[in-house]
């Protein structure tokens, strides 16, 4: 058996609550021989480093069904912004740097889903226009975060996040 069949699950460093690292868990949906493991490339729409079986998962955000662990843990709550990895770059640029609110959406845990996701902000995150349209939904979610909101995610997550293109 080769080592992408043996590999389903992986775990990479992201930032949560209070800008503390912890460990993601996924399911694989890239080849592991494609993957420079010195340098984060963020996925990107038509990758060719996402197999056929991750291009499924990643369609209906399946892939992110392992980070119920993270949860259990107590690293991720289900509702809010999602993690980013420290290095990760919007048009060149580390995502702390593009702007100076960047890090006030660590005042939650982060979430499997999030109102930027609902509100059909997925998928790659190439240019600062991109990532600043994300934190005013993420920075939105920090200030009026509620039991009902998180609910009213929650059920948007399950009625629209399947059927949004571009991921």
């Amino acid at each position: 058996m080769d080592r992408d069949a043996r590999a389903r699950l992986f775990r990479q460093d992201r930032e949560g609550y209070n800008c503390r690292s912890f460990r993601i868990w996924k399911f694989r949906s890239m080849h592991v021989r494609a993957c420079n493991h010195t340098t984060l490339e963020q996925a990107r729409r038509g990758d060719p480093r996402v197999t056929r079986v991750g291009a499924f998962l990643r369609r209906w955000s399946l892939d992110e069904l392992p980070q119920l662990v993270n949860v259990v843990l107590g690293e991720m709550s289900i509702v809010g912004p999602r993690p980013h990895a420290a290095s990760t770059r919007a048009g060149g640029v580390r995502f702390g740097e593009v702007t100076h609110d960047y890090h006030a959406r660590h005042r939650v845990k982060p979430g499997i889903t999030g109102w930027a996701q609902v509100c059909g902000l997925r998928g790659e995150t190439d240019t600062c226009e991109k990532l600043i349209r994300r934190l005013e939904h993420d920075l939105y979610y920090c200030e009026r975060w509620s039991l009902a909101f998180d609910v009213r995610i929650l059920f948007l997550t399950i009625v629209t996040v399947p059927f949004q293109r571009g991921v």
